[in-house]
């Protein structure tokens, strides 16, 4: 599959999320998402200037400054969001994993952000209600400790899984895409 006929099919199977995607259409499209997204921000570069980027001064030594993307760039990845989450997704299908797997890392942030407030609020780090203060003692480091690797080890393991050649013949998600005519 090229670099048109990739773009072509995410597009047109914009809410598909069954079935399978092959490594190329993948790769392709994202290609395609990094460019255009690129392009997008210079155009709105272009035509609103460096108004994108704001400051807030809070008091006389501290500041706030807040970039935000214009018009052209936050409507293109509004209108790719779908596409890009579905062709993932079938990239996954492909290689006999729940297309789920994609989202792991967002589910090691909310496990570890849910643990670690559990945990300061245990340990009276945090307001909670009225729950004694206590050492969080070795336990509760030793897992935030392995939580943190995994929140930072699971964007990896996904983008390997997303290079991972296609899983042979049909699996429960469809035929392999090589196999079939196009």
């Amino acid at each position: 599959m090229n670099f048109r006929q990739a773009v072509i099919s995410c597009l047109r199977r914009y809410f598909t999320f069954s079935g399978r995607s092959m490594r190329s259409e993948y790769w392709w499209f994202a290609l395609f998402l990094l460019l255009a997204g690129t392009v997008s921000g210079l155009i709105d570069n272009a035509i609103y200037g460096d108004e994108l980027i704001e400051t807030h001064v809070i008091d006389a030594e501290t500041y706030a400054t807040v970039e935000t993307t214009g018009l052209f760039e936050a409507a293109f990845w509004l209108l790719t969001f779908l596409p890009m989450l579905a062709v993932g997704w079938r990239r996954m299908h492909d290689t006999g994993r729940s297309g789920l797997c994609l989202l792991y890392p967002l589910i090691a942030m909310v496990g570890v952000t849910a643990f670690a407030t559990m945990a300061g609020v245990m340990a009276g780090m945090l307001p909670g209600p009225d729950v004694p203060a206590a050492d969080p003692g070795g336990f509760v480091v030793a897992v935030t400790i392995l939580a943190v690797i995994v929140l930072v080890l699971s964007p990896f393991l996904v983008l390997w899984w997303l290079t991972r050649p296609s899983q042979p013949g049909p699996n429960q998600y469809g035929p392999n895409p090589h196999e079939v005519a196009q």
